[in-house]
């Protein structure tokens, strides 16, 4: 059963990539053409998809724009820019092209039109610092959050707040023209203001948050960073701000959607889906314990004779770094997963990150199957060590379970899935 159990699961998460992928959703929401100018931006993992898509859709006249998106997630546009940048820390390219974005919207006006394409991995890829900062300054911060396990909420906080271009401040620019952004969400309840850092949308957090979260995981940033977080002129525009008033927003793709449309695959194969939540956070490998007492619940006291069964959910974890492994959230929660099922009978799961990269890793995660411990153990790959080292892309590449997929050009965030017979 373990081969066909594995075929499912990868099924599962094709779908839920899939249905994520910009071009065959993107035209329904695209914005009409304005009078004067119309100008695309964008950033994220996805936002060169969504850049070809725009291009193929168009039939309003002129179009142009820039875009930023990672290394390797570009796709070829003819009236777009497409520039690559770095991710999850920001580097030079970034800051530049963010640079070249507010340059583009800034002498726009009344008549004009900014469709911005945001997708999640936008907040490191728009790099450009505040006034007193350097870019060296926002590397060290974005590294010192990745490794003490904020939320994304948390590391946006601080991300705006050190940012020319972020929280609001792009749509700012580029006020009186008017900004419609669409959204390929990545972040636990979908909220355009945490999408990227959100440079569209007018934020609701303050100066004041953004040194909460040094305080809260106790980190010491250098003295610039400490004087522009406690710089007024440093506050983000509010929803209020009248730079704000013409800003819209859609959303094109969604984790729920990708759950549901892995749901739609477990239910054509005669598996009973339960979506158990598309915003579940925490650290990793305890998320995967909590799973695996509902799994064990499952398989225990499901009727008899009852159909298999398959927990899906999505969201972001964290890994708080301890040991000499580069992390990586979903082989991090398959660990803690398998270290609490000890190899228990008929629970096999997928956990992949839906951009195609977990964490440091060109590796989209990992499976699992019951016998996963003992083929570790068999090749001198005790899971436990890879779990106090953070190393679940050694163990898992060791055995030959990873799941590498490329770039997929989207981000709805992580996808798991855990099978029950």
């Amino acid at each position: 059963m373990i081969d066909s159990d594995r075929t499912l699961l990868r099924a599962l998460f094709d779908a839920a990539v899939e249905s994520a992928i910009p071009a065959p959703v993107l035209a329904s929401y695209l914005p009409r053409p304005a009078k004067g100018r119309n100008v695309a931006v964008g950033a994220g993992k996805g936002s060169a998809a969504m850049a070809a898509a725009v291009e193929a859709a168009w039939d309003g006249g002129p179009l142009e724009g820039l875009v930023v998106t990672c290394y390797g997630h570009a796709l070829p546009c003819s009236r777009i820019e497409i520039v690559d940048a770095a991710h999850p820390v920001p580097d030079t390219a970034g800051e530049a092209a963010a640079r070249r974005m507010l340059d583009l919207v800034k002498d726009l006006g009344p008549d004009d039109q900014v469709i911005a394409l945001i997708s999640g991995g936008g907040s490191s890829l728009l790099s450009l610092p505040a006034p007193g900062l350097t870019l060296a300054d926002k590397q060290a911060v974005n590294r010192a959050l990745l490794a003490c396990g904020a939320s994304i909420a948390e590391m946006n906080c601080l991300r705006k707040h050190l940012s020319a271009v972020k929280g609001g401040r792009l749509a700012a620019a580029a006020f009186p023209a008017a900004t419609v952004t669409l959204y390929i969400s990545d972040v636990p309840g979908d909220d355009p203001a945490v999408i990227a850092s959100g440079p569209t949308v007018g934020d609701t957090t303050s100066l004041a948050d953004a040194r909460e979260v040094l305080r809260r995981y106790g980190l010491q940033p250098g003295e610039a960073v400490m004087a522009a977080l406690n710089d007024p002129a440093n506050e983000t525009p509010g929803p209020d701000d009248p730079r704000l008033s013409r800003i819209g927003g859609r959303m094109i793709a969604a984790p729920q959607i990708s759950l549901e449309a892995a749901a739609a695959v477990a239910k054509a194969a005669g598996v009973e889906p339960v979506i158990l939540g598309d915003a579940l956070e925490g650290e990793a490998r305890e998320l995967g314990k909590v799973m695996a007492g509902i799994a064990r619940q499952v398989r225990r006291h499901g009727q008899p004779g009852a159909a298999p069964c398959v927990l899906i959910s999505g969201g972001e974890t964290t890994v708080t770094l301890r040991g000499k492994g580069c992390g990586g959230r979903n082989v991090e929660f398959l660990l803690g997963l398998a270290d609490a099922l000890k190899g228990a009978e008929g629970i096999s799961a997928i956990a992949c990150d839906t951009d195609g990269v977990d964490g440091a890793a060109e590796v989209a995660g990992a499976m699992i199957t019951p016998d996963t411990i003992a083929r570790g153990a068999a090749i001198g790959r005790k899971l436990s060590d890879a779990l106090e080292q953070n190393d679940g892309h050694g163990f898992f590449g060791a055995l030959g379970d990873q799941i590498v997929t490329g770039p997929t050009l989207t981000n709805v965030n992580d996808f798991r899935a855990i099978l029950v017979r």
